[in-house]
């Protein structure tokens, strides 16, 4: 069989690699929960914690739906981890890493059973949004339950996965931040207000943010190996550029509410926490040096999120 990381046109949803004395070894819990990349997962809270205060805006606040959308918004958040583990791991785009532990490409997990764990957690996805439609009795929330697993899987899987060609924003932009927090809002209040539309911007810069770290930390790797994300299609500068307009963008976004919902300004307490992964991104730090940035960024996405929702709440 010919070498996967040589068949980046394959669907590789459909590869089996066979084991070898490598792969064979079996993973420990604990390089399980790293292949989740727990630092992430801000990402798949703060839309949700953000459209329920959007609800609690206009009295709406339903909180079996909300928990169920955090289900959602987790469960496809690892599950997109494990799915790029995969995905660039038979292609041998991990073979140089130096970002965050990967099963694959460590050899540490088989590649199949990484995938597996990336199907059980669409699969975990599905059934929240499943309850969610059988609760609100929105059925089109199925289309949007089936774009949010696909853009997740070929995000790097597929034989053209966007996420190798420069539209990985827009997909985080689009998922985790307009439907995220929109749909959030919707499905317990029943309507979306400006404030919602706001926080989806406002979370989805953040998010867009952290996913600009992580590609201008890999930019020379993803250059060897043809990976043309958006850092290495605009070049570092002005990638560093990007990554503070986001920054800043988001803040902006949410302080457009502030003439409706005046507590609003509590999410300048977040600033803080913006200080050093900007002097980072802007100081001109490379390759490993631009690790913390991911773990600073999603924890300014989680406080400026959370004190965005409680400013609308209150």
């Amino acid at each position: 069989m010919s070498d996967p990381a040589q068949l980046p046109t394959s669907d590789l949803s459909a590869i089996d690699l066979p084991e070898s004395p490598v792969t064979r070894r079996r993973a420990t819990p604990a390089q399980w929960l790293a292949a989740a990349r727990p630092r992430t997962l801000p990402a798949a809270i703060t839309p949700v914690l953000v459209g329920t205060g959007a609800a609690a805006a206009i009295d709406g606040v339903a909180w079996i739906p909300a928990v169920l959308a955090l289900i959602v918004s987790l469960a496809l958040q690892i599950g997109v981890n494990y799915a790029n583990d995969y995905s660039d791991g038979i292609r041998g785009t991990d073979d140089d890493r130096v970002g965050p532990f990967r099963l694959v490409g460590s050899g540490a997990a088989e590649p199949r059973h990484v995938r597996d764990a990336a199907f059980v957690c669409f699969a975990v996805a599905g059934l929240a949004g499943l309850l969610v439609v059988a609760l609100s009795g929105l059925w089109w929330l199925l289309i949007v339950g089936a774009a949010s697993v696909a853009a997740a899987w070929y995000y790097t899987g597929g034989k053209r996965p966007y996420g190798y060609s420069g539209l990985g924003e827009v997909f985080v932009f689009v998922f985790f931040g307009l439907v995220a927090v929109m749909g959030t809002t919707y499905v317990q209040a029943g309507t979306i207000g400006g404030s919602a539309v706001a926080g989806a911007f406002c979370v989805g810069f953040l998010a867009c943010a952290i996913l600009v770290a992580n590609n201008l930390r890999d930019v020379p790797t993803d250059a060897q190996v043809g990976k043309r994300t958006l850092a290495v299609r605009l070049g570092e500068a002005r990638t560093r550029t990007l990554y503070a307009a986001l920054v800043i963008g988001a803040f902006v976004a949410a302080l457009t509410t502030v003439p409706w919902h005046p507590f609003v300004l509590l999410v300048l307490l977040a600033g803080v926490l913006a200080q050093r992964p900007l002097r980072t991104v802007l100081g001109g730090a490379k390759g490993r040096d631009l690790i913390p940035v991911l773990k600073d960024t999603g924890q300014l996405e989680l406080l400026a999120g959370a004190l965005f929702a409680l400013g609308l709440a209150l």
